[in-house]
């Protein structure tokens, strides 16, 4: 009877089922002396778990906190930095309308205007000949597609000619 009752444990600790106390009697079962012949195989795995369960860790494990106080230091300087930037080139000095410059100024502004609407305009118009350059390659990767169909029909017609 005992004998029925450890196999039926061994089939549900192998399918992962068997509760704590259960796997202690299996433990429990091979650590003594009368195992059966056919589950000896079982032996060295429990006596392993139960040699496992026993060892600790003993060594120190250092901590580096150096690292990380440097770390965060650094990220306060980057934000303090940050805040420097954004408040420093707004502080003190107002903002001007256009009507405000000089006239060479003026002129000066709406030149660079138009030369950068000019840019932009030019940027554009390459933009949309890169859309169909793009579809000139898909035609192109498609032909290819279709001349591979044609090489492997030459080489299957060769092998049938040889033959």
């Amino acid at each position: 009877m005992v004998l029925n009752n450890i196999e039926k444990l061994l089939e549900k600790y192998d399918n992962a089922e068997t509760s704590l106390k259960e796997e202690a009697e299996l433990r429990a079962y091979f650590e003594s002396e009368n195992v059966d012949a056919h589950l000896e195989h079982y032996r060295p795995m429990f006596q392993y778990f139960s040699q496992s369960q026993k060892e600790q860790y003993t060594k120190d494990v250092p901590l580096n906190t150096n690292k990380t106080r440097l770390y965060q230091w650094i990220s306060v300087a980057a934000v303090a930095v940050l805040m420097v930037g954004f408040f420093i080139p707004n502080w003190g000095s107002e903002i001007k309308t256009l009507a405000e410059y000089t006239p060479e100024e003026q002129k000066m502004y709406l030149e660079t205007k138009h030369a950068l609407a000019m840019l932009s305009n030019t940027f554009n118009e390459g933009a949309s000949s890169f859309g169909t350059l793009s579809l000139a390659s898909e035609n192109f990767n498609i032909g290819l597609e279709k001349a591979s169909h044609i090489t492997e029909f030459s080489e299957i017609t060769n092998r049938l000619l040889k033959n």
